[in-house]
C-alpha cells in the first residue's frame, strides 16, 4: 500500500491547468482594476508580471520536487532545512488557507449555478450555501476514489475551461477588431488614466497572483508523478505560459465589452460580460464557468490532504493522516479538509479574503526559498537533478519582500496584531502537540478506531522513492 505514480506529462499539465484556472480569472479583474486606479495598460501589465513571478517561483520550488520527489515536497524540504517548528508553521497556515480558498470557490460555483433561476434579483444566501456544501462534499467523495479518477475529471474540465476562455477571448478580439467605437475609444484614452503608487501596485499584484496560486499543486503531489525530474519543470513552464496568454486575452475581452467602472462594480466580471453580449445563453456560460471552477476545487482538495499525509508520516499530525484507503488515497486528510471548509463556508468580503490568502502565500514562498538556499549551503553535494538558476532565487525573494512590505504599509495595525497572534498560536499548538505525544496510549486506541471507521492502513516504507 503506497501512493501510486500515475501522473505523467499529459495529466500533469491538465492538473496544473485545472488547479490554476478557477475563481481567479473571474474575480481578480475587479481587484486589479480597483488597485490600479482603473488604469487599463497597468492592469494588463499586472497580469503579465504576476505570470512572470509565478514562473520564477514555480521554477524555484521545482528544485524541491525533483530533489525530494515525495508528497508535499516543499513541506518535507522545509522540515529538513529549517527544522520541525518552521515546517509546522507552513502546515498551520495550510490548515486555514485551504479551507478559506475552498469555501470561496464552492460559493462561487453555487452562485453561478443558481443565479440563472433568479433573473433580475440576487439569489437567496441560504440556497447558495446549501448548494455549496453539496458541491464540496461531492468533490470530497470523488477525491476519496484516488488520484486517477481526479486526473480524468481534471482532463475533461480542462478542455471545457479552454473552450470557455477561448470563446470569451475570441469574442472580445472580434468586437475590438471590427471597430466597436466605445471599446476602441476606451483603449485609446487609457493612457490618460491616473498612475497608481507603489503600494497600490503591490496590492494589485496580490490580487492577480491569486489567479496563479494553484501552480504549486504538482509539488504537493510529486510523490505520484512519473519521472518527476522531467515532468515537473516541463509541466510548470508549458502550463503557466498557456494560462498567461488566455488570461491577458480574456481581460482584453472584458474591457472591450465593459468599462472599468462596470467591472469593479460586479462581483463576477464573466457573468456581467455574458449578460451584455449573449444574454439569451447566459445560463450555458454560467454552467460552463461553474464546471471549470469545480475542477479547480477538486484539485485543491487533492493537494491539501497530501500535505497532511506527509505531516502524518513525520509525526507532526496524528499517524492516522498518513494511512491510505483501497484507492491509495489519504482519505482521512480529505475528510478533514472538507469538514474545515464546511465550517468556513460563511466567508468574509471576497476581496479582503484574497488579500489575506496571498499574504500567507508570500510568507510561505519566502521561507521556502530561504530553506532552498540554506540546504544548498549545508549540503552542497546533495544530488539535485534540476537546479534553478541562482538569480531566479534572489529575484523571487526580492519581489516577495517588496510585495509584503508595500502591502503592510497600508494594513491597519490591528490586523497585523491578529496575524501575529495567529502565527504564535501555531507555535503554541506545536508545543502542545509535542507534549501530548508523550501520552500516546489514548491516541493509539483512537487511531485504531478511526482506522476501522475509514477502512485505511499504513503505507509501506517509501525510502526507496529517491532511487526512482
Amino acid at each position: 500500500m503506497r501512493l501510486l505514480r500515475a501522473i505523467g506529462f499529459f495529466h500533469g499539465s491538465t492538473f496544473l491547468f485545472s488547479s490554476i484556472v478557477g475563481a481567479g480569472i473571474f474575480v481578480s479583474p475587479k481587484g486589479i482594476l480597483q488597485y490600479t486606479s482603473l488604469n487599463i495598460p497597468i492592469s494588463l501589465s499586472i497580469w503579465v508580471i504576476c505570470a512572470l513571478l509565478s514562473v520564477m517561483h514555480a521554477l524555484c520550488i521545482a528544485e524541491m520536487g525533483t530533489t525530494f520527489p515525495v508528497s508535499a515536497a516543499p513541506y518535507y524540504f522545509m522540515k529538513r532545512s529549517l527544522g520541525a517548528s518552521i515546517a509546522f508553521l507552513k502546515l498551520w497556515l495550510t490548515l486555514f488557507a485551504y479551507p478559506f480558498g475552498l469555501g470561496t470557490q464552492s460559493l462561487l460555483i453555487a452562485s453561478f449555478l443558481i443565479q440563472p433561476f433568479y433573473a433580475g434579483c440576487p439569489a437567496p444566501e441560504l440556497a447558495k450555501k446549501c448548494l455549496a456544501l453539496a458541491i464540496l462534499w461531492s468533490l470530497g467523495i470523488l477525491n476519496a476514489r484516488g488520484v486517477t479518477t481526479v486526473a480524468w475529471f481534471s482532463t475533461i474540465s480542462s478542455l471545457i475551461k479552454i473552450s470557455v476562455l477561448c470563446f470569451i477571448s475570441l469574442t472580445g478580439v472580434v468586437l475590438l477588431v471590427t471597430g466597436k467605437k466605445e471599446a476602441v475609444s476606451r483603449f485609446e484614452n487609457s493612457l490618460d488614466a491616473e498612475v497608481p503608487d507603489a503600494s497600490q501596485i503591490a496590492e494589485a499584484i496580490l490580487q492577480g497572483s491569486y489567479a496563479y496560486i494553484g501552480s504549486s499543486l504538482l509539488l504537493n503531489i510529486s510523490g505520484e508523478v512519473k519521472d518527476p525530474v522531467k515532468t515537473i519543470p516541463k509541466s510548470l513552464i508549458s502550463g503557466i505560459s498557456i494560462v498567461t496568454v488566455l488570461y491577458v486575452l480574456t481581460n482584453v475581452s472584458y474591457l472591450t465589452v465593459l468599462s472599468p467602472q462596470e467591472i469593479i462594480s460586479s462581483d463576477f466580471a464573466a457573468a456581467t460580460w455574458m449578460d451584455r453580449v449573449f444574454p439569451s445563453i447566459q445560463w450555458i456560460i454560467s454552467l460552463a464557468i461553474s464546471f471549470s471552477v469545480l475542477s479547480n476545487t477538486a484539485c485543491a482538495i487533492l493537494s491539501a490532504p497530501r500535505i497532511f499525509y506527509s505531516a502524518g508520516q513525520e509525526r507532526q499530525l496524528p499517524f492516522i493522516f498518513s494511512m491510505l484507503n483501497s484507492y491509495h488515497c489519504p482519505v482521512v486528510g480529505v475528510t478533514k479538509i472538507i469538514i474545515l471548509s464546511s465550517v468556513v463556508i460563511m466567508l468574509l468580503k471576497l476581496i479582503n479574503l484574497i488579500k489575506y490568502l496571498m499574504l500567507s502565500s508570500l510568507v510561505l514562498s519566502e521561507v521556502s526559498i530561504i530553506a532552498l538556499l540554506k540546504l544548498r549551503y549545508q549540503e552542497p553535494h546533495l544530488h539535485r537533478p534540476y537546479k534553478v538558476w541562482l538569480p531566479f532565487l534572489f529575484g523571487s525573494m526580492s519581489f516577495n519582500l517588496f510585495l509584503f512590505v508595500a502591502t503592510m504599509i497600508n494594513t491597519p495595525t490591528i490586523e497585523l496584531i491578529y496575524q501575529a497572534i495567529f502565527l504564535l498560536s501555531g507555535l503554541l499548538y506545536y508545543w502542545l502537540h509535542s507534549h501530548l505525544n508523550q501520552y500516546s496510549g489514548f491516541f493509539d486506541n483512537l487511531t485504531c478506531y478511526l482506522q476501522l471507521i475509514f477502512n485505511v492502513s499504513p503505507p509501506e516504507d517509501n525510502d526507496d522513492i529517491f532511487m526512482q
